[in-house]
């Protein structure tokens, strides 16, 4: 579980966040959707650690992230995965060396162990037998699950995706959400999900956190958002015509 606590965050004398709060529950799909520039950007990298917030607090199964040392840090930045958006492989790797960097980085694991953990971690993501290709071999979703594979290698306590299914035809972004969804599930993860894609938050979406203008301005599950009569929650959800008609019936 990752709670944050009236988390306040400026630049240049801008008020991005204006004292959020909310809890991302474990084992949940937790997202975080809003219009470009509503500030849940901002807000994941406050939870991640790459903003340091100018008030609140943000906890980690009860640790103050933002009251810990340097070391105390690095140890919760183990627990963390991090899905990047367009998977942000390295293309001078191949499959298998992506995927053992954050063994290479943080573990004192023989090679053995460590090819084992990778082809677990690729198994879970169904790619088998890809170990020795390179990134410009993989399709759109190969390259995502590869990415969710480093993801999981660490065995994260937290995962953090970031518009996982930028970049994705429609039928590949359901078994992309669907494989985020099992993963979370089946280890027990607290996945934080920042997206546009409102199918995804009706496809996955376990609870929703709604960001408007700096503030946590609604939160609920993808069920409730159905019913909401949240004005600007409903003109972000339903802005597309296709949406709307969805909404009428």
């Amino acid at each position: 579980m990752i709670e944050v606590k009236n988390v306040n965050k400026s630049f240049n004398g801008k008020h991005v966040l204006k004292d959020v709060s909310t809890i991302f529950e474990q084992g949940k799909v937790n997202m975080v959707i809003g219009q470009s520039g509503s500030g849940k950007t901002v807000l994941i990298k406050c939870i991640v650690g790459l903003f340091e917030p100018d008030e609140g607090s943000i906890f980690f199964n009860e640790r103050n992230f933002i009251g810990l040392g340097f070391k105390e840090k690095k140890e919760i930045r183990k627990e963390i995965g991090m899905l990047f958006q367009g998977a942000a492989l390295f293309d001078s790797f191949n499959v298998e060396e992506n995927v053992m960097f954050p063994l290479n980085m943080f573990t004192e694991m023989s090679l053995s162990e460590k090819l084992d953990r990778v082809n677990f971690c690729l198994k879970r993501v169904n790619l088998e037998n890809v170990n020795k290709l390179s990134p410009s071999e993989l399709s759109g979703g190969m390259k995502k699950r590869v990415a969710i594979a480093r993801a999981i290698a660490m065995n994260p306590r937290y995962l953090f995706c970031d518009e996982p299914n930028s970049g994705l035809d429609p039928k590949t972004s359901i078994l992309i959400d669907n494989l985020i969804s099992e993963i979370t599930k089946e280890f027990n993860i607290t996945t934080i999900v920042n997206t546009h894609d409102m199918n995804s938050v009706f496809e996955v979406g376990d609870n929703i956190a709604f960001i408007y203008k700096g503030l946590l301005w609604w939160q609920g599950t993808y069920l409730e958002i159905m019913d909401s009569d949240n004005t600007e929650l409903n003109d972000f959800v339903y802005a597309t015509e296709l949406m709307k008609k969805i909404k009428k019936k």
